[in-house]
């Protein structure tokens, strides 16, 4: 069986972002998909995937990139499943150039747009385990429970460092 959520990028470099989509998930107990699928170097491959992407099993699809950040609004006019972009930050403009090309897609293709970099990655899974909890109520459970874990984990006041 195929995994519910596909955790796709543009590059081996992206991991280093995108592992935290895959850890947030892996923590939820969340099966999830990596693989590189590049929207400029590995174009036969993006269609074949996006394209089959329902028919193979898959929910929702996280989709990690950088620079030009082709890839997650790509795979959202392929498919009609939940696309989630994070845009992954680059070295030439910290990841706005990523950002906006995610976020600036026109009427009719969404793709819902995260934080730049581990925020957003993080965040991408925690709304794709959202989306499958709607009818998972285990997994609902699961997720009521990290978020309590978090609010429990704020400090009411701060520790005195002297």
């Amino acid at each position: 069986m195929t995994a519910p959520i596909a955790i796709i990028m543009g590059s081996q470099s992206d991991w280093d972002t995108m592992r935290h989509a895959a850890d947030t998930l892996a923590a939820l107990g969340v099966a999830a998909d990596t693989r590189i699928v590049s929207a400029h170097r590995t174009p036969d491959r993006l269609f074949a995937f996006a394209k089959g992407a329902k028919a193979a099993g898959y929910k929702v699809i996280i989709a990690g990139a950088g620079g030009a950040a082709h890839l997650p609004g790509m795979a959202a006019a392929l498919t009609e499943l939940p696309v989630f972009g994070v845009p992954v930050e680059s070295k030439t403009l910290k990841g706005l150039d990523s950002l906006y090309s995610i976020v600036q897609m026109p009427a009719g293709i969404p793709v819902g747009t995260l934080a730049i970099g581990k925020a957003g990655a993080t965040n991408a899974a925690l709304l794709a385990a959202a989306v499958l909890a709607l009818s998972d109520p285990a997994l609902s459970d699961r997720l009521a429970a990290w978020r309590k874990a978090q609010t429990e984990a704020v400090a009411e006041r701060p520790e005195d460092k002297a």
